[in-house]
């Protein structure tokens, strides 16, 4: 019912509550603001400080702990190093807490190293997770670089991690048979801490487990972490994580019950992971999600272009897993598709023919694959839109590299050059979307107004304006405002969650 001045008397109401509530959200972040000043030049310095001290203080009890002890093998835990133990526990517990955390709360039993080798922990959201190592002293994971920083690597030595190398390209093999060689000792050497997800994300929900922790086959010991302060749950989301250090804040680990795989689980490593995983989601009451780490790090490439909400490159990313098409040797395997895709000069193939391009049986992942440019529904795709779309996948911080391929197999051979409907499908596919704008964008780069551009001109463009795409293409395309790094860089995006999420039964 509306007033006689013509105007809806529930709407002025509501108008005027949203006034209020943006009038006492503007008064807290004004007062919240007023107080991180206050603290940065009081309360931070004495915080900083307390927890340096601490960490070079751990230093000396660190360094003794790991005078003599092999690295191979392990030797019974005699009572002065048991003694060392427990010094650096306290020591790290007193860091904790002028970092801001003043409770930390722990439900359940940890399982001994005989009964769970394996503590897997999860969700993976920032460096605070590192609390249940500390507490704890499992070994970890961890980069062999780690080893070589002053102090920290003294420190990470103690813990006797599994040190991965990024200079061998045998380290995945080597790490995890040493994982399976611990994990099998009958609890001779401590635990390992292993958080499956392989990447942080923003605590909403859990992403497929990568498999090293339960391919030992062994019982495993879920672990999950929680942190019911409502400004970490906040800033995680918009990783402000710089302000967590003025508050009074609370951590939560749950040891949930040991795991022990079924005959099924210990063939398969994946089915394993998946069931622990819905175990840990349903103790968070959180849903799971079968996007994996390699989609975050397609998601969140910095590269000159980034994919919208909508794209379908991440389902596309699933299918390239699945068909086991991403290999060690991708960057090979692009040059001979790309290559085999120009000679083809457009030529439309039919499942069976994409079936021997790709040199894959027929099966119902190709054929979801197929489907994805089949745009036309007439049975038949162009591959080099295949092509785009899997360097995309193979390397996603290096946009050029994957234009420069695109360029090479539209181009024509008489002058190199493309014309704006390849460019279309050019940038399309490589963004994953259905329907792209870019005849500003082409107009932009073809000076001349020739009807053509080459690679040269494109990169020329590129490189006098970084930020073509904020000025050409997410401004005249919906679907890219909510995808920007700035609102996930510490985690999962925006475009994962709901509707991509499966809940829980």
């Amino acid at each position: 019912m509306k007033s006689e001045l013509g105007v809806d008397p529930h709407r002025k109401h509501v108008s005027l509550i949203w006034r209020n509530a943006l009038f006492n959200i503007s008064l807290c972040v004004c007062v919240f603001s007023l107080q991180i000043g206050l603290m940065t030049v009081t309360l931070f310095p004495i915080r900083l400080f307390i927890a340096a001290f601490m960490m070079l203080l751990a230093w000396p009890f660190a360094f003794i702990g790991s005078v003599g002890r092999s690295e191979t093998a392990v030797e019974p835990q005699c009572l002065w190093r048991k003694l060392v133990d427990v010094v650096l526990r306290t020591i790290m517990r007193v860091m904790w807490f002028a970092g801001g955390f003043h409770w930390i709360s722990i439900k359940g039993r940890q399982a001994l190293p005989a009964e769970a080798p394996i503590l897997t922990l999860g969700p993976h959201s920032s460096y605070f997770d590192a609390i249940p190592v500390t507490m704890t002293m499992a070994s970890i994971v961890m980069k062999a670089e780690s080893k070589d920083i002053p102090v920290w690597g003294t420190l990470i030595k103690y813990i006797r991690p599994v040190f991965v190398s990024r200079s061998d390209q045998d380290s995945r093999r080597k790490t995890v048979e040493e994982i399976k060689r611990r994990a099998r000792s009958g609890g001779d050497w401590p635990q390992i801490m292993i958080f499956p997800e392989g990447t942080c994300t923003n605590r909403t929900c859990l992403i497929t487990f990568k498999p090293g922790a339960f391919i030992p086959a062994v019982p495993v010991q879920p672990v999950v972490i929680r942190y019911p302060n409502k400004l970490v749950r906040l800033m995680t989301l918009y990783t402000d994580s710089h302000r967590r250090v003025f508050s009074v804040l609370f951590s939560f680990s749950q040891y949930l019950p040991i795991y022990s795989p079924s005959e099924e689980e210990k063939k398969n490593p994946a089915l394993f992971a998946h069931n622990v995983r819905r175990l840990m989601a349903k103790a968070l009451q959180v849903p799971v999600t079968d996007y994996s780490y390699e989609d975050c790090q397609l998601a969140m490439a910095e590269g000159q272009i980034r994919l919208p909400v909508d794209t379908c490159l991440l389902e596309f990313a699933k299918l390239v897993r699945s068909l086991g098409l991403k290999r060690v040797n991708s960057e090979k395997l692009l040059q001979d598709y790309g290559k085999r895709a120009r000679k083809l000069q457009g030529q439309r193939l039919s499942l069976e023919d994409f079936s021997q391009f790709l040199e894959l049986p027929v099966s119902d992942e190709l054929r979801h694959m197929f489907a994805l440019f089949d745009e036309n529904e007439d049975h038949s795709m162009d591959v080099r839109e295949f092509v785009i779309a899997f360097s995309v996948v193979c390397r996603p911080a290096k946009t050029l590299d994957t234009i420069r391929l695109a360029f090479q197999m539209f181009e024509a051979e008489e002058d190199g050059a493309i014309t704006e409907n390849e460019l279309m499908c050019i940038l399309r596919t490589a963004l994953g979307v259905g329907e792209l704008k870019v005849s500003r964008l082409f107009r932009a780069i073809d000076e001349e107004d020739s009807g053509k551009i080459s690679f040269e001109s494109f990169r020329e463009f590129v490189d006098q304006h970084p930020d073509f795409a904020e000025q050409y293409l997410y401004s005249d395309n919906a679907g890219f405002g909510s995808s920007s790094p700035s609102h996930a860089a510490n985690g999962f995006c925006a475009d994962f969650s709901p509707s991509e999420q499966k809940k829980l039964d």
